[in-house]
Order: C-alpha cells, then structure tokens, then sequence
C-alpha cells in the first residue's frame, strides 16, 4: 500500500494512494512530498529503483529488515534505519518495528512492513497542520524522527507500570513467578538499550555534522530530538538498577524468610534435646530405679519436661532469640 502526501504552494496537502509516476515529484523542486509504502509488494517495490533510482545496497537493506539503526550518505539523498521498541504486557519480549527512511532533496519516503503508530500520527498531524511538510523536507524528516523518539516515551511507561508492580510484589508476596517478571523486564530493557544507543549517536551527528540535505535551521531541532533520546537512554538506565535493586530486595527477603525457618526449627529441636534426654533415662530397664516404683514419678516426670521447655522459652526470649 502506497499514500503520498504532496503539499504544493497553492493549493495546500493534497492526499493520494497507490502507484504514480513518482519520478515526476523530484522534477518539481516546488513541492514537498511524503511517500509511505507500508508492505510493498514486488510492483510497488520496483518504485524504489524505476522511479527514485535508489541503490541497491540500501534497497537490500529495506528487504532484508535485519540491519541495525543506521545512516548512509549516498549525496542525493540519505538512507536512515530506524527503529522503535513496543511493549505489549504478556508479549513474548520487547517487540521491534523497523522504519526505512530516504531524505531526498523535496521529500521523504517511509518503507515499513509493519504498522508504525508514530508514522500514523504524523499522517493525523499532516490533515490539520499542512505547516509539517510545508517547511521542507529536512523539517518533515525531523519531524517522522520526533516522533518515533517520542513513542520511546510510551514504551517506557508501559515498562514502568510494571516495574512498579513487581516493587510492590517483592514486599507482599515474593515467589518465582515475580523473579521470573524481573529477568524478563532487564531482559527487555537490555534489548532496548541495544536499539536507543546506536540510534542516539544516529541522532547526534544529524545535530552535529554537515549533510547537505539537511539546512542549519533544521539541524538545531535535531538537538531537540537528540536530548530526548538521551533522556531514554538514561530512564532505560534508571529502571535497570531499579530492577536490580528488586532483585536485591527479593533475595535478601527469600534469605531472610529462611533465616526464620531456621530459628524456629533450630528452637524447637533444642528444646527437644533435654526432653529426649530424660526420656532416655526414664526408659532405661534398669532392674533397681527408685523413680520407677515411686507412685509419683510420672508427673515428677512431666513436671520436669514443662519446667525444662519453659525455662529455655524463657531463656531464648531473654537473648532474644526468638
């Protein structure tokens, strides 16, 4: 599926879908365009080489979905991988959407195979404000860039929530399922760190070095851009030693909790010890034992356990030991 945007000085945004002759749009330096082909087909691949004459190492790129963020200068236009992290609770891990993206001197074109909601707010943002594409390519660019930034934003607050979740668990009822939630969340966080860092230093040299295609008037709002990225970066870094600090928290409770098993089974086998002594010695058959024909010698017998058992209760009590 192809939608082109193409905002032209007399007329405003105009909205078409499907296949044109998209060579025609770099002809009119005039205008601005936005191409977004959401899961071409071969036909509506083949526009990527007839029609813009794009390279077939960066073509290769946009098939294979497997590079990391990245940026190439190919002079006429650059070629920019990008991507974004969402997180669903009860997904199999941190899920990645993979943008392909062509600055050309008039206009920008968008390759994705999935639906990428920072793409479809922009698109939202284009019917009520024709200003985004009316700026220049560059602006329009950092303005798909902005937004993909700005979906880290949500990403991290979903994480978050859970977070929040497992630090009020570790406190009530710390189990495996919760240490399970843990490693799985700095398992997430790991794989997010791998996307924001390159895609961070990506966003730096956009605000710092010299690309033809983007003018020194856009190149300050990719400062913008670059400070929110940084700022992810170091939530991202937050939340893991956040979550370290859970796992702290939740093996010191585990210890702790067998600590208490421990004093209570050790108390109650010391108190057990003298009893099975005095059992032992009224259980021995010796023929001649006074207390044995002494008509009170079973209760002086179970006197003797009780003063026994509450005396080292009250010894134990007293060292605090229990």
């Amino acid at each position: 599926m192809i939608v082109t945007h193409v905002y032209q000085p007399d007329v405003g945004i105009v909205r078409r879908e499907g296949i044109e002759p998209f060579d025609q749009l770099l002809e009119k330096e005039t205008q601005v365009f936005w191409v977004d082909i959401f899961d071409p087909t071969n036909e509506e691949s083949y526009i990527l080489t007839g029609d813009f004459g794009f390279h077939p190492l960066a073509i290769e790129d946009v098939i294979s979905e497997n590079p990391g963020p990245k940026v190439d200068d190919y002079r006429r236009y650059l070629f920019v991988v990008f991507k974004i992290a969402d997180y669903i609770r009860g997904h199999e891990g941190l899920i990645q959407r993979e943008v392909d993206i062509f600055l050309l001197k008039n206009g920008v074109v968008t390759i994705h195979y999935e639906p990428v909601p920072p793409l479809e707010a922009v698109a939202r943002r284009l019917e009520v404000e024709e200003r985004v594409l009316s700026r220049g390519a560059d602006f329009f660019f950092h303005a798909v860039l902005d937004h993909m930034v700005d979906y880290y934003n949500t990403t991290l607050e979903r994480i978050e929530d859970d977070i929040d979740e497992v630090e009020d668990q570790v406190f009530e009822d710390p189990d495996e399922d919760l240490l399970r939630r843990v490693f799985d969340l700095k398992r997430d966080l790991a794989q997010l760190k791998r996307l924001v860092t390159p895609s961070r230093e990506m966003l730096n040299r956009f605000s710092r070095d010299v690309f033809p295609l983007i003018g020194p008037q856009a190149q300050v709002y990719f400062r913008d851009v670059f400070d929110h990225m940084q700022r992810i970066n170091d939530l991202s870094d937050s939340f893991r030693d956040t979550l370290t600090s859970v796992l702290e928290v939740y093996f010191s409770t585990v210890q702790s909790s067998a600590n208490e098993t421990m004093k209570v089974l050790t108390v109650i086998s010391t108190i057990l010890l003298p009893l099975t002594f005095l059992t032992g010695i009224f259980g021995m058959n010796f023929r001649f034992m006074p207390e044995l024909d002494w008509e009170h010698g079973y209760k002086l017998f179970w006197g003797l356990v009780i003063v026994v058992v509450v005396g080292m209760l009250a010894f134990f009590k007293k060292k605090k030991w229990m």
